[in-house]
């Protein structure tokens, strides 16, 4: 059964379309069960009917033209319980309903599975028999399995406009709604310009062209060099490698003449599809045909064809790089963005950027916020190589995407996006003012930073201070660690512009999803593993040259504060200050005049929280990262947006713990202050505030919404609003009940830019 589930699979994965991959299911489940009907029926929600779209065994005449509402008939059952049911006498069932079109009157047996994809349902499968009995205990997990393989078939279809149900040819392809991580806060609208990583086949998106003699000329051209370039190698190893390795030279060779891999890619190109889609398509028909083989040595030959593919592939990426059309409002989609790719996109074209993998801490995530981009990172279930030019819109406050967006839902958008950049032009007014609130309470208001074009922003907002200088980005830029000096320089730049304002820089901060390049950290599970403090504490040659960096940065300034991440025991604190200590010393011994500046730690873990007393007698100051305390008080990965809804930073046992922190750092009469994405909300904010935060660092760009809401939030009352919201047990009902707070004092413009 296994063999027979891959081959289905592979067999609907080169299905050109939504259609003909339903009709490859119906004919191979029909053909593997054994059974006389198999049938998809797919659910829209807009019109609430099931529609009988594939078929093998009923009447052909049906397809596309039998509906059912939602609760109709037994494909209505299966998809109210979301489970299948299996009847051998289907007729004797009291919701069986006849359908005659169908020619079904004639089949006793009766299996039906929902197809669901995350929680959504988008169908029915269906097998049906002569013969009354009940399908077996395999035959059941068969189709469950075939159903889960045609959700995500289904889902891609809608999300790129492929999936048109009758009579609906005219109509603009179907809204769909992607969900990922908020990497860059902001809303854009815009044009798809999907951009593939170098040499990877299966990441190259399909693109209609109508120049097919360009693309022709090119694909040869491409083809050439390549067998020049193989050419080039057999004549290198001709001394090297016996004469049967030597062959397959001459076999691929062979392969990449003009009038074989060359005709075939060719003739799809004249279809009307561009070089590199034609050859990914070739290529790609041609590996399934080896990978089905039986025999070993030869289904490993379809290795060979993806490197012949990747190579004329590299190529052509060569040729066609300054081909890419970019539309006024570009958002970029890619399955990886790379800092390498933000640099070839035109500033000024480009208004939002979607990628697949990565998180909101990733390198990109951090370089679109310096930049003021809306981002969203993590988006795994979008068709992202189908996606281009089509009309998308990213909200990246709520890490969503929406493909093909409605009329209606881009008028929404637009009226937001128009009053948040009213909204914005007028905070600037409050550049210089202080955070006060109207019963004249003053809260300093801090950035996060990590790139200069983050400190010129932070200054332009008014910031007040640095509660977080990221010190990895330096370090992630590079392809070695930086050295004492280079560091010295750029930490020095960062203490000059904000003087005399204090500057916090953390120490070297890598593991979890933050990795070097040139110090790979392989874990099965590395949010738990080495981090944070545990990297740099086992490695003191770097952490002892980062101090005395950050040290002799700070002549002549003394505006250094350090911070360090990731503590969970009073051990791991001691130890760093007799580190900073020894560096402090040295760097007293080189001649340079230098004071001790304040060492503080941050409260990310749960166990640091049950320590703050031990911490606060040792330190001079302590400061949350919400992120990843959050994240592991609810043992959420917060970059995995399969359980992004579980990750709520007002959950009631992440602000009891918040909460918590502040009450013991005070007894010990050491400030807290809070620098994770969580201080920028501003509904947030009104809540840390009255919890007694000494200080709220955040993104440059949610500084101005938070102080204008701050500053008209009387103190008294975000303590009774605090006290409300403890008592609560439901995150979403707290964040409502902030909200409808804020509402009812006119401040719901700091809430703006969200659609629920």
């Amino acid at each position: 059964m296994l063999s027979t589930l891959r081959r289905i699979v592979q067999e609907v994965g080169a299905a050109r379309d939504l259609q003909a991959a339903l009709d490859v299911i119906v004919r191979s489940v029909r053909m593997a069960m054994c059974t006389e009907v198999c049938s998809v029926y797919l659910y829209d929600e807009e019109t609430s009917r099931y529609t009988l779209m594939a078929s093998e065994g009923l009447n052909r005449s049906a397809v596309g033209r039998v509906t059912l509402s939602r609760s109709e008939g037994l494909v209505g059952q299966v998809g109210l319980r979301e489970e299948p049911i299996n009847l051998e006498d289907a007729a004797s069932h009291p919701k069986f309903r006849y359908l005659k079109e169908t020619g079904e009157e004639r089949y006793r047996s009766f299996l039906g599975v929902p197809i669901i994809h995350h929680r959504n349902l988008l169908g029915v499968l269906v097998v049906q028999q002569n013969a009354q009995r009940r399908f077996d205990e395999s035959e059941e997990s068969f189709l469950v399995t075939m159903s889960a393989q045609l959700a995500g078939v289904i889902a891609h279809a809608e999300a790129t406009g492929s999936l048109q149900l009758p009579n609906s040819e005219n109509e603009r392809p179907k809204q769909s709604r992607f969900t990922g991580v908020a990497g860059s806060p902001g809303i854009a609208i815009g044009n798809a310009v999907v951009l593939a990583p170098p040499a990877d086949l299966g990441a190259v998106p399909d693109k209609d062209t109508e120049n097919t003699d360009s693309e022709s000329h090119i694909f040869f051209q491409a083809l050439a060099s390549v067998r020049e370039q193989m050419k080039a190698t057999a004549d290198k190893l001709s001394d090297q490698v016996p004469a049967e390795e030597q062959a397959l030279f001459d076999v691929y060779l062979r392969m990449l003449d003009d009038n074989a891999l060359g005709a075939e890619v060719d003739a799809v190109i004249q279809k009307g599809q561009w070089a590199q889609g034609a050859l990914k398509q070739v290529i790609e028909e041609h590996v399934r045909h080896f990978e089905l083989m039986e025999d070993p040595y030869l289904r490993e030959r379809a290795v060979d064809i993806k490197d012949l593919g990747r190579r004329v592939l590299s190529v052509l990426q060569q040729q066609q790089k300054g081909e890419v059309a970019w539309p006024e409002k570009a958002i970029v989609i890619s399955e990886e963005l790379t800092p390498a790719m933000l640099g070839e996109i035109p500033r000024d074209k480009l208004v939002g950027l979607v990628s697949v993998q990565g998180s909101g801490n990733s390198h990109v995530a951090i370089l679109a916020r310096a930049m003021g981009v809306p981002t969203i990172m993590g988006a795994v279930d979008l068709p992202w190589e189908r996606m281009g030019n089509r009309d998308v819109i990213v909200d990246g406050n709520l890490g969503r995407v929406y493909a093909s967006p409605s009329v209606e839902l881009l008028s929404q958008y637009r009226n937001l996006v128009d009053e948040e950049l009213a909204f914005v032009e007028g905070l600037e007014s409050l550049k210089d003012e202080p955070c006060i609130t109207p019963d004249h309470y003053r809260l300093p208001l801090w950035v996060n930073t990590g790139l200069m074009s983050d400190t010129v922003r932070s200054l332009d907002q008014g910031a007040e201070g640095v509660g977080l200088y990221r010190t990895e980005v330096p370090f992630m830029i590079r392809e070695r660690f930086p050295s004492e000096k280079e560091q010295e320089k750029i930490y020095q730049k960062q203490l000059q512009i904000f003087h005399p304002r204090p500057v916090t820089i953390r120490t070297l901060d890598i593991g979890g999803d933050k990795s070097l390049s040139y110090f790979p950290i392989k874990e099965e599970n590395p949010f738990l593993g080495w981090r944070g403090i545990r990297v740099t504490l086992d490695h003191p040659e770097i952490f002892l040259v980062q101090v005395r960096a950050m040290l002799k940065a700070s002549v002549g300034l003394d505006n250094l504060r350090i911070m360090l991440p990731m503590v969970s025991g009073v051990p791991e604190v001691e130890e760093a200050l007799y580190l900073i200590h020894r560096a402090y010393h040295e760097v007293l011994g080189e001649g340079l005049e230098i004071q001790l500046p304040p060492v503080g730690v941050m409260i990310e873990v749960p166990a640091a929280v049950y320590q703050v007393a031990d911490f606060a007698r040792r330190v001079d100051f302590l400061s949350i990262g919400s992120n990843d305390l959050t994240q592991y008080i609810l043992a959420v990965d917060r970059n995995n947006p399969r359980v992004a809804d579980l990750y709520h930073s007002f959950h009631p046992a992440v602000l009891h713990a918040l909460k918590k922190v502040v009450s013991d750092a005070h007894e010990e009469g050491k400030p807290v202050s809070i620098c994770g994405e969580m201080a920028g909300d501003p509904a947030a904010a009104v809540l840390l505030m009255a919890m007694g935060f000494d200080v709220l660092s955040m993104n440059a760009t949610n500084l101005p919404r938070v102080k204008w809401a701050l500053r008209n939030m009387p103190l008294e009352q975000a303590k009774e609003l605090l006290d409300e919201v403890l008592s609560m047990d439901n995150p979403r009902v707290i964040r409502s009940a902030v909200e409808l707070s804020l509402r009812h004092r006119g401040l719901d413009k700091v809430l703006g830019g969200v659609l629920n």
